[in-house]
Order: structure tokens, then C-alpha cells, then sequence
């Protein structure tokens, strides 16, 4: 593992005790939206503390994956409170080099990921590989303002966030996704220009 992942490592095992809290900008029927519909088998890259996991259809077998441990043993926690979650399986590992074969899941998934991967280009080249091709990948996730001033402004903050939690807040993730090789489907804005859903084909 890279220094750099390290780093980010460390920084989300720090955060994960307060993470719940800090991810209340993600609203509840954003995530039933996004994950009301899949099934089979499902990737959720960057699990977190599990906050999709109730909003998970019976009819998904999920894989959670996270490079933080911190973050797993919450999520962790919630499966064991929850109702019976036998069809939910949580590991650790990175989401650049993920451990699946090529086509392997109906559906992969993830929310406000992208933003702490060191490589998203290679991250996002990752979903693709393991989704088959006729699957899809859901996303919810933060990115760069199109707004000049606004952008500017995440651009001027975002030493201090990635300093705070190793989250990139000005990260051009459209451009990203494109050059990754990923088909945009839909693109729905949630939060003006910062915050969308994404539907992307492999």
C-alpha cells in the first residue's frame, strides 16, 4: 500500500466514531432511491459505517468493501443490531485493486467515494472491470462546483479537508468517469451542481 494510502487510511480510522454524523448530507431517500431497485450481486465500493446497508433490497446478495478498518468495524456493528443481514458479507480491501474477478457483479455502488481515492481514474477503472457488462454502477456523489466562485472557493478549502479527512471536495469526478471508459446514463443533480446521482454503464 501506497504512503499515501496510508495516510487516508489513518485519517478515516481516526474520523469513523463521528462519520455518522458527518455524513447527514447524504438524505435517506436519496440512498432508497439509488438502491431500491438492484439485486443480484452487488459491490458497495467504500461501504464506510454502512449507512446504505438498510435500504438494500432482500433480493441483493451485498459485498461490502472499505480500506478502513475503523470504518468496517462500525458498519460491522450495525449488521450485528440489525435484523438478519446473512445475505450482507463486509471486507477489507482497496478499491484501486479490487479482489474480484472481471464481471463479476450485477450491480456496483457507491456514495461520496470518489472524493478520497488516491487514484479515482484507476478506482473507477476497477468498477468497471468487476461489473458485468450488461450490470450497472450507481453513484451518489460530491464533486467541483460548476459555479466560477464557487468553485474557486472549494479549490481555496480543500488542502484543509484533505488535511482534516483525506477528502478531496474540488475533484472534477464527471471528467473522471469519462476518462475511466464509463457510459453515463443518467446524471441527476441533488444538491445544484455538487452533489448528483449517477447511473453509469460499463
Amino acid at each position: 500500500m501506497s504512503t499515501l494510502n496510508q495516510r487516508i487510511q489513518k485519517r478515516y480510522n481516526r474520523i469513523s466514531g463521528i462519520y455518522d454524523t458527518m455524513d447527514q448530507m447524504i438524505r435517506e431517500s436519496w440512498r432508497r432511491e439509488l438502491l431500491g431497485h438492484v439485486h443480484g450481486r452487488v459491490l458497495e465500493a467504500g461501504v464506510g459505517t454502512g449507512a446504505n446497508l438498510p435500504f438494500y433490497p432482500e433480493k441483493a446478495e451485498v459485498t461490502g468493501i472499505d480500506f478502513s478498518r475503523g470504518m468496517l468495524d462500525r458498519a460491522r456493528k450495525k449488521l450485528e443490531q440489525g435484523p438478519n443481514n446473512s445475505r450482507i458479507h463486509l471486507e477489507e480491501a482497496d478499491i484501486q485493486a479490487l479482489p474480484f474477478a472481471d464481471d463479476t457483479f450485477d450491480f456496483v455502488v457507491s456514495t461520496c467515494v470518489f472524493c478520497s481515492v488516491p487514484d479515482p481514474v484507476l478506482g473507477l477503472r476497477e468498477l468497471k472491470r468487476v461489473c458485468k457488462p450488461d450490470g450497472r454502477i450507481l453513484m451518489l456523489e460530491h464533486m467541483r462546483s460548476k459555479n466560477p466562485v464557487v468553485g474557486v472557493l472549494m479549490d481555496l478549502l480543500n488542502p484543509l479537508t484533505v488535511r482534516l479527512w483525506g477528502a478531496n471536495i474540488n475533484r472534477r469526478t464527471m471528467d473522471n468517469i469519462r476518462r475511466a471508459g464509463l457510459t453515463v446514463l443518467e446524471e441527476k443533480p441533488l444538491f445544484y451542481s455538487i452533489l448528483k446521482k449517477l447511473v453509469l454503464r460499463p
